[in-house]
């Protein structure tokens, strides 16, 4: 899909990490924007920096998907905006690190909302109009927990394996029409995710991580080529195709909890 100054992407989850640096590949290439996350005053120093930089249109819109209707609204306004978008990148989300029996319901509920229910719905409104174009980008940011079950954060890597799957599902499904559907699959990233999910003391997060610019980067190419399913970094590739060769899910879960311990304080 070549892109022109007339082509616009919208990106949610977008006032940092990930979705930030997605928006800047889109800016550096001519693309318009669309940015959406609930800090309105980020939102506005990026429209600033962007609109600077890259001479682009960047319209914001501040709100939280995770609440009832919040994703059709924002639908229904790109509507009355007439913004034709021609990429849509799912990136808002977030995690909870805790076994479930300490968990707070509502806190999973609205976690959920949004990594599943706002991305669904966005994908379903928006699939339509490009479809009927014959013309159109979807990347969908999942998590390489979405390839094996992971103890103490229960919800959020089943959330993400429902991202997964989705959205190659929707993949299959879009094929000759002209429109695609990617999933992006990184490992543990330094963004704010560790910080919200108060997963300090994880042991994943004690390693080395991934670096939001080139997990955003190998994204990008991968929504631009149509591909099926990215997962950035070596350590990441090796650990999805070592998850579907494991002969046993027992097997498999243990090394899930030996890898999401807490370590000692």
């Amino acid at each position: 899909m070549n892109q022109t100054t007339s082509t616009r992407a919208l990106i949610t989850g977008a006032s940092g990490g990930i979705g930030y640096e997605l928006a800047k590949l889109f800016a550096q290439d001519g693309t318009s924007l669309v940015l959406v996350a609930r800090q309105e005053d980020k939102l506005r120093l990026i429209q600033e920096e962007f609109e600077q930089l890259y001479g682009i249109q960047v319209a914001y819109r501040a709100l939280d998907l995770s609440q009832p209707g919040q994703a059709t609204a924002l639908y229904d306004w790109c509507q009355t905006q007439h913004f034709q978008v021609d990429y849509l990148v799912n990136n808002a989300g977030y995690g909870d690190y805790r076994p479930v029996a300490e968990a707070d319901p509502a806190v999973y509920e609205n976690m959920l909302a949004l990594n599943v229910g706002a991305l669904t719905t966005l994908t379903t409104l928006f699939v339509k109009e490009m479809v009927q174009r014959r013309r159109g980008r979807i990347l969908n940011v999942g998590s390489l927990a979405a390839f094996q079950p992971v103890p103490r954060l229960a919800a959020y890597a089943a959330s993400k394996s429902y991202v997964m799957h989705f959205t190659e599902a929707l993949h299959a499904e879009l094929r000759g029409t002209g429109v695609s559907a990617t999933v992006l699959n990184p490992g543990v990233t330094k963004t704010g995710f560790v910080a919200r999910a108060n997963m300090g003391r994880s042991a994943d997060a004690q390693g080395s991580l991934l670096d939001p610019a080139r997990v955003a980067r190998a994204g990008y190419r991968g929504l631009l080529r149509g591909q099926l399913n990215v997962v950035p970094g070596l350590r990441g590739k090796l650990l999805s195709f070592s998850a579907g060769l494991m002969p046993s899910r027992r097997l498999l879960l243990a090394i899930a909890t030996l890898v999401s311990r807490p370590t000692a304080q």
